[in-house]
C-alpha cells in the first residue's frame, strides 16, 4: 500500500517538473508591446450662438479627427477626417486654398 502511494507521488513530481520545464521552454512574448488602440487627445467646445456642443477627438495613432456633437439630448457622431490627407505637402504646394476651388 504504501508503495503504491510513494510511486504515485513521484509520477505527480515527474508531472510537475515536467510542467515546471515546458513553462521554462516556451518563449515569453511582452503583451506590454502589443498593438494599442490609439492614443487620445479629447477637445471640448461649443457653439457660439448654439445650444450644442462638441467634443472633438483627435486619434492621434491613425492621425484621425472625429467629434461628437451634443444637441438637446441626441448624440451625433461626426466622420472622421484624415490628418493625413489634410496636411499633406502636395495639396499644400497646390495653391493658397489646398488645392480646393472656392465657390
Amino acid at each position: 500500500m504504501k508503495s503504491k502511494i510513494v510511486w504515485a507521488l513521484v509520477a505527480l513530481n515527474v508531472l510537475l517538473a515536467a510542467t515546471l520545464v515546458a513553462r521554462w521552454m516556451k518563449p515569453t512574448t511582452a503583451l506590454a508591446q502589443a498593438a494599442r488602440p490609439g492614443d487620445y487627445i479629447m477637445v471640448p467646445t461649443e457653439v457660439v450662438g448654439g445650444s450644442s456642443t462638441l467634443i472633438y477627438v483627435i486619434d492621434t495613432s491613425n492621425n484621425q479627427l472625429s467629434g461628437i456633437a451634443y444637441d438637446q439630448n441626441n448624440l451625433v457622431a461626426l466622420a472622421p477626417i484624415d490628418l493625413t490627407r489634410v496636411f499633406d505637402p502636395a495639396a499644400v504646394r497646390g495653391g493658397a486654398g489646398g488645392g480646393r476651388a472656392r465657390e
